[in-house]
């Protein structure tokens, strides 16, 4: 089992492949093996890393008394520094969304791209948004410790289906993850439930964000997920956001294929240019007004407007 020692917790990770790497951060409450169909496709020409973020998996917890988003965006960076990558691409779903997007604004350097899956920003759009994203989540604290995170979580996947169909996807894959993996405690839940309910409180300039960045959302996501997919298309400055269809909340479990196609042709294509600006002069984008297109990409002018 590979570790590495990170801001002072000892981090599991499983890397793969040779040539520019590749970060995956993974969402909440499951670990890296939900990044297996990626880092076993994308490993033919990239180095490829998941890890365990704090609090999750074989990399367990620490005895902080709370945890944020930018701690773990400070983990990440530790973790990219003791493992020698040089500005990797850092992907990022849901919770690893958000996580991705600290990183990025706190170390801009650090990194030559961006993929933000299934995620949020921390500006609360909308009534429905806060709900959500603070008080739901916070509210699930209570009940996890007196019946376990399992229980709780199938009663959510169920209620949000009579709501929404199809938004919690294929919810056997995460089941699965959960079952075969490592249990977490209640105390690790509630500090992972809570940074990602304060994300809100976080800095992050979407603007100043300037590596090539790729947003990826389900066609059966929330809502609110929408609505952030959107806001990143109208604020970052390079962006493409793509639909992937038939996928709910983990996209890429629930249509693997389509996700790492996506990504795949976004490295080969939008990464590459920027490393190589004048390798391929013909490769110029057209520029449109960021809105998501199904099974095609378009590109965000947030920064041209």
């Amino acid at each position: 089992m590979a570790t590495i020692r990170t801001n002072g917790v000892e981090t599991y990770y499983e890397r793969r492949g040779s040539g520019p790497a590749v970060v995956f951060v993974h969402g909440a409450i499951v670990d890296a093996r939900q990044w297996a169909p990626q880092l076993d496709a994308l490993s033919d020409e990239y180095t490829t890393v998941a890890y365990d973020v704090r609090g999750h998996g074989r990399t367990g917890g620490s005895p902080r008394n709370s945890y944020s988003i930018d701690l773990f965006a400070d983990d990440l960076a530790a973790l990219v520094d003791g493992l020698g990558l040089d500005r990797p691409v850092v992907c990022g779903l849901s919770m690893g969304g958000c996580i991705a997007q600290a990183y990025a604004t706190r170390y801009p350097e650090a990194l030559s791209g961006l993929v933000l899956a299934d995620t949020f920003t921390p500006e609360v759009l909308s009534r429905g948004d806060w709900l959500q994203r603070s008080v739901a989540l916070r509210a699930t604290v209570p009940p996890v410790r007196l019946l376990g995170y399992e229980r709780v979580e199938r009663a959510m996947v169920w209620l949000q289906e009579r709501f929404q169909r199809g938004v919690s996807g294929d919810y056997e894959n995460v089941r699965r993850l959960r079952d075969e993996g490592p249990t977490m405690t209640a105390d690790e839940f509630a500090k992972v439930v809570r940074a990602v309910a304060s994300f809100d409180e976080a800095v992050v300039d979407l603007r100043a964000i300037t590596v090539p960045t790729l947003v990826l959302y389900g066609e059966n996501e929330t809502a609110t997920v929408r609505q952030h997919a959107e806001r990143l298309g109208e604020e970052l400055p390079d962006v493409r956001v793509r639909v992937v269809p038939e996928a709910g909340h983990v996209s890429n479990l629930d249509a693997p294929d389509f996700f790492t196609d996506a990504l795949r042709a976004f490295l080969a294509g939008d990464v590459r240019s920027n490393d190589h600006p004048n390798e391929n002069e013909e490769g110029q984008r057209d520029e449109t007004d960021g809105e998501a297109v199904e099974g095609e990409t378009a590109t965000g002018a947030g920064g041209d407007e």
